[in-house]
């Protein structure tokens, strides 16, 4: 199939989990969790990151539009994508971590480089 994951879950919540993990990586530098979960995220972290690289008004709006605090969205801009500005593209990295132990589930670790 084309384009994203589906999760197991209805296209809103999809969308608002997805928001919420992309705002708390981006606040933290570092999240726990599902693989294919991280692998979303890491997908929309990285067009949030570009955002910030470009840096102009509208950027800035596009990224306020998905990121849920204006804080995140102030450190994405001043702290995060200057570190990347010229890096071209993999700002962020997953690593395998033990299976999780109720189900078994793949957890990874998502962090920025």
């Amino acid at each position: 199939m084309a384009g994203y994951r589906k999760l197991g879950r209805p296209s809103d919540q999809r969308r608002a989990m997805l928001r919420n993990l992309v705002t708390s990586f981006l606040e933290h530098g570092k999240i726990t969790t599902t693989g294919t979960r991280a692998k979303e995220t890491q997908s929309i972290a990285e067009k949030m990151i570009s955002l910030g690289k470009r840096g102009d008004l509208h950027a800035r709006r596009q990224a306020l539009a998905y990121i849920t605090k204006e804080d995140v969205v102030k450190k994405l801009f001043d702290e995060i994508a200057p570190k990347y500005a010229e890096r071209n593209g993999g700002y962020t990295r997953i690593m395998k971590v033990a299976p999780r132990r109720g189900d078994a589930a793949e957890v990874v670790v998502l962090e920025l480089v």
